[in-house]
Protein backbone atom coordinates (compact mmCIF):
# COMPACT_ATOMS: atom_id res chain seq x y z
CA UNK A 1 0.00 0.00 0.00
CA UNK A 2 2.79 2.11 0.55
CA UNK A 3 4.69 2.02 -2.40
CA UNK A 4 1.22 2.03 -4.70
CA UNK A 5 0.47 5.21 -2.50
CA UNK A 6 3.58 6.83 -3.83
CA UNK A 7 3.30 5.98 -6.93
CA UNK A 8 -0.38 6.86 -7.42
CA UNK A 9 0.02 10.18 -6.05
CA UNK A 10 1.58 12.04 -8.36
CA UNK A 11 -0.69 11.28 -11.32
CA UNK A 12 -3.68 12.47 -9.21
CA UNK A 13 -2.02 15.64 -8.24
CA UNK A 14 -1.15 16.31 -11.88
CA UNK A 15 -5.17 15.32 -13.12
CA UNK A 16 -6.31 17.38 -10.40
CA UNK A 17 -3.76 20.72 -11.50
CA UNK A 18 -5.46 20.15 -15.09
CA UNK A 19 -9.03 19.79 -14.00
CA UNK A 20 -8.84 22.65 -11.92
CA UNK A 21 -7.23 24.88 -14.56
CA UNK A 22 -10.28 24.00 -17.15
CA UNK A 23 -12.90 23.84 -14.61
CA UNK A 24 -11.94 27.38 -13.06
CA UNK A 25 -11.63 29.30 -16.63
CA UNK A 26 -14.77 27.22 -18.02
CA UNK A 27 -16.82 28.66 -15.17
CA UNK A 28 -15.31 31.84 -14.10
CA UNK A 29 -14.39 32.82 -17.47
CA UNK A 30 -16.41 31.11 -20.37
CA UNK A 31 -20.00 30.77 -19.14
CA UNK A 32 -21.81 33.29 -18.45
CA UNK A 33 -23.78 35.42 -15.57
CA UNK A 34 -26.95 33.70 -14.92
CA UNK A 35 -30.21 35.74 -15.60
CA UNK A 36 -30.75 35.70 -11.98
CA UNK A 37 -28.14 35.84 -10.12
CA UNK A 38 -25.87 37.58 -12.22
CA UNK A 39 -22.71 36.62 -11.33
CA UNK A 40 -22.75 35.83 -8.08
CA UNK A 41 -23.53 32.34 -8.97
CA UNK A 42 -20.01 31.16 -9.89
CA UNK A 43 -19.19 30.31 -6.22
CA UNK A 44 -21.07 26.85 -6.87
CA UNK A 45 -18.15 25.92 -8.62
CA UNK A 46 -16.30 25.76 -5.55
CA UNK A 47 -19.32 25.34 -3.11
CA UNK A 48 -21.29 21.94 -4.34
CA UNK A 49 -17.70 20.36 -5.24
CA UNK A 50 -16.96 20.87 -1.83
CA UNK A 51 -20.09 20.36 -0.73
CA UNK A 52 -20.26 16.92 -2.31
CA UNK A 53 -17.26 15.82 -1.27
CA UNK A 54 -17.91 16.51 2.18
CA UNK A 55 -20.56 14.10 2.17
CA UNK A 56 -18.48 11.50 -0.27
CA UNK A 57 -15.12 11.48 2.17
CA UNK A 58 -17.89 10.63 5.52
CA UNK A 59 -19.17 8.02 3.73
CA UNK A 60 -15.55 6.91 3.05
CA UNK A 61 -14.71 6.82 6.75
CA UNK A 62 -17.64 5.00 7.34
CA UNK A 63 -17.34 2.73 5.42
CA UNK A 64 -13.50 1.87 6.38
CA UNK A 65 -14.39 2.08 9.75
CA UNK A 66 -17.20 -0.42 9.82
CA UNK A 67 -14.22 -2.79 7.70
CA UNK A 68 -12.11 -1.65 10.67
CA UNK A 69 -14.79 -3.13 13.47
CA UNK A 70 -15.72 -5.82 12.06
CA UNK A 71 -12.14 -7.65 10.29
CA UNK A 72 -9.82 -5.22 12.37
CA UNK A 73 -8.27 -4.68 8.65
CA UNK A 74 -5.49 -2.10 10.17
CA UNK A 75 -5.33 -0.48 6.49
CA UNK A 76 -8.64 0.33 6.77
CA UNK A 77 -8.54 2.56 10.06
CA UNK A 78 -5.56 4.17 8.50
CA UNK A 79 -7.71 5.12 4.84
CA UNK A 80 -10.30 6.39 7.68
CA UNK A 81 -8.35 8.50 10.00
CA UNK A 82 -6.43 10.05 7.22
CA UNK A 83 -9.54 10.52 5.16
CA UNK A 84 -11.25 13.03 8.51
CA UNK A 85 -9.33 16.18 8.37
CA UNK A 86 -9.53 16.26 4.62
CA UNK A 87 -13.42 15.67 4.86
CA UNK A 88 -13.62 18.27 7.43
CA UNK A 89 -11.76 20.80 5.43
CA UNK A 90 -14.04 20.05 2.37
CA UNK A 91 -16.79 20.27 5.23
CA UNK A 92 -15.69 23.84 5.81
CA UNK A 93 -15.16 25.62 2.65
CA UNK A 94 -18.85 23.85 1.84
CA UNK A 95 -20.34 25.89 5.20
CA UNK A 96 -17.95 29.09 4.15
CA UNK A 97 -18.74 29.15 0.33
CA UNK A 98 -22.44 28.62 1.24
CA UNK A 99 -22.48 31.93 3.37
CA UNK A 100 -20.47 34.28 1.11
CA UNK A 101 -23.60 32.79 -1.52
CA UNK A 102 -26.07 33.24 0.90
CA UNK A 103 -25.40 36.98 2.47
CA UNK A 104 -26.58 38.30 -1.20
CA UNK A 105 -29.15 35.76 -2.19
CA UNK A 106 -30.66 35.38 1.27
CA UNK A 107 -29.30 38.69 2.99
CA UNK A 108 -28.21 36.75 5.63
CA UNK A 109 -24.56 35.04 6.08
CA UNK A 110 -26.42 32.66 7.92
CA UNK A 111 -29.65 30.64 8.62
CA UNK A 112 -30.32 27.69 10.01
CA UNK A 113 -31.87 26.01 7.28
CA UNK A 114 -32.37 21.98 7.45
CA UNK A 115 -29.68 21.58 4.74
CA UNK A 116 -26.91 23.83 6.57
CA UNK A 117 -27.73 22.72 10.15
CA UNK A 118 -27.22 18.87 8.80
CA UNK A 119 -23.83 20.08 6.96
CA UNK A 120 -22.51 21.76 10.24
CA UNK A 121 -23.36 18.43 12.10
CA UNK A 122 -21.64 17.22 9.57
CA UNK A 123 -18.18 18.71 10.41
CA UNK A 124 -18.95 18.70 14.35
CA UNK A 125 -18.64 14.99 13.29
CA UNK A 126 -15.88 15.15 11.63
CA UNK A 127 -13.93 17.17 14.71
CA UNK A 128 -15.65 14.73 16.89
CA UNK A 129 -14.03 11.61 15.39
CA UNK A 130 -10.40 13.34 15.15
CA UNK A 131 -11.05 14.57 18.56
CA UNK A 132 -12.69 10.75 20.16
CA UNK A 133 -9.16 9.42 18.58
CA UNK A 134 -7.10 11.31 21.09
CA UNK A 135 -9.35 11.83 23.82
CA UNK A 136 -8.69 7.95 25.50
CA UNK A 137 -6.00 7.21 27.00
CA UNK A 138 -5.41 3.53 24.71
CA UNK A 139 -4.66 3.95 20.85
CA UNK A 140 -6.98 1.06 19.81
CA UNK A 141 -10.13 2.46 22.54
CA UNK A 142 -9.85 5.70 20.75
CA UNK A 143 -9.49 3.69 17.32
CA UNK A 144 -12.65 2.05 17.83
CA UNK A 145 -14.84 4.38 19.56
CA UNK A 146 -13.81 7.12 16.80
CA UNK A 147 -14.97 4.10 14.32
CA UNK A 148 -18.31 3.68 16.16
CA UNK A 149 -18.86 7.28 16.11
CA UNK A 150 -17.99 7.33 12.48
CA UNK A 151 -20.46 4.64 11.20
CA UNK A 152 -23.25 6.09 13.54
CA UNK A 153 -22.85 9.06 12.57
CA UNK A 154 -23.28 8.25 8.83
CA UNK A 155 -27.16 8.60 8.94
CA UNK A 156 -26.80 12.40 8.92
CA UNK A 157 -25.55 11.87 4.88
CA UNK A 158 -28.78 11.08 3.65
CA UNK A 159 -30.58 14.17 5.98
CA UNK A 160 -27.83 16.07 3.53
CA UNK A 161 -28.95 15.12 0.39
CA UNK A 162 -32.99 14.81 1.03
CA UNK A 163 -33.29 17.90 3.44
CA UNK A 164 -34.10 20.03 0.60
CA UNK A 165 -37.45 17.56 -0.37
CA UNK A 166 -38.24 16.44 3.21
CA UNK A 167 -38.29 20.34 4.44
CA UNK A 168 -39.54 23.72 3.84
CA UNK A 169 -35.79 24.85 3.09
CA UNK A 170 -34.23 28.17 1.50
CA UNK A 171 -31.80 26.34 -0.25
CA UNK A 172 -31.93 25.16 -3.66
CA UNK A 173 -33.14 21.89 -4.76
CA UNK A 174 -30.60 19.59 -6.56
CA UNK A 175 -29.02 20.38 -9.85
CA UNK A 176 -25.77 18.10 -10.56
CA UNK A 177 -28.13 14.94 -9.98
CA UNK A 178 -30.40 15.84 -12.39
CA UNK A 179 -29.53 14.48 -15.97
CA UNK A 180 -32.56 13.69 -16.96
CA UNK A 181 -34.06 17.25 -16.72
CA UNK A 182 -31.19 19.28 -15.66
CA UNK A 183 -31.35 22.55 -14.36
CA UNK A 184 -28.68 24.16 -15.36
CA UNK A 185 -27.55 25.06 -18.98
CA UNK A 186 -24.54 23.26 -19.84
CA UNK A 187 -22.21 26.19 -20.34
CA UNK A 188 -22.95 26.06 -16.79
CA UNK A 189 -22.93 22.44 -15.88
CA UNK A 190 -19.91 21.72 -17.84
CA UNK A 191 -17.47 23.46 -15.90
CA UNK A 192 -19.39 22.26 -12.72
CA UNK A 193 -18.69 18.42 -13.24
CA UNK A 194 -15.30 19.30 -13.95
CA UNK A 195 -14.28 21.27 -10.73
CA UNK A 196 -16.37 18.10 -8.87
CA UNK A 197 -14.22 15.71 -10.38
CA UNK A 198 -11.03 18.02 -9.74
CA UNK A 199 -12.15 17.88 -5.96
CA UNK A 200 -12.52 13.67 -5.82
CA UNK A 201 -9.08 13.91 -7.27
CA UNK A 202 -7.59 16.00 -4.92
CA UNK A 203 -9.07 14.27 -2.11
CA UNK A 204 -7.18 11.33 -3.62
CA UNK A 205 -4.20 12.80 -4.19
CA UNK A 206 -4.14 14.05 -0.44
CA UNK A 207 -5.01 10.34 0.86
CA UNK A 208 -2.35 8.78 -1.05
CA UNK A 209 0.34 11.04 1.02
CA UNK A 210 -1.34 10.97 4.03
CA UNK A 211 -1.95 7.01 3.97
CA UNK A 212 1.75 6.65 3.47
CA UNK A 213 2.91 9.36 6.21
CA UNK A 214 0.28 7.65 9.07
CA UNK A 215 1.91 3.84 7.67
CA UNK A 216 5.16 5.76 8.19
CA UNK A 217 4.15 6.56 11.83
CA UNK A 218 2.96 3.04 12.25
CA UNK A 219 5.55 1.06 11.15
CA UNK A 220 8.08 3.14 11.79
CA UNK A 221 10.25 0.59 13.66
CA UNK A 222 9.84 -2.23 11.20
CA UNK A 223 12.54 -3.38 9.54
CA UNK A 224 10.46 -2.62 5.49
CA UNK A 225 10.71 0.75 6.70
CA UNK A 226 14.26 1.23 7.97
CA UNK A 227 15.14 -1.22 4.52
CA UNK A 228 13.62 1.86 2.72
CA UNK A 229 15.34 4.85 4.65
CA UNK A 230 18.78 2.86 3.75
CA UNK A 231 17.35 2.51 0.22
CA UNK A 232 17.00 5.76 -0.01
CA UNK A 233 20.35 7.32 1.57
CA UNK A 234 22.27 4.26 -1.00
Amino acid sequence: MFRFAGALAPWLGGLCLLCLIVGLYLGLVVAPADYEQGDSYRIIFIHVPAAWMSMFVYVVMAVSSAIFLIWRIKIADVVAVASAPIGAAFTAVALITGSFWGQPMWGTWWIWDARLTSELLLLFLYLGYLALRGALDSPQSGAKAAAILAVVGVVNIPIIHYSVEWWNTLHQPATITKFDKPSMHISMLRPLLIMVLAFQLLYFYNLMIRVRTLILEREGRAGWVAKLAGESHG
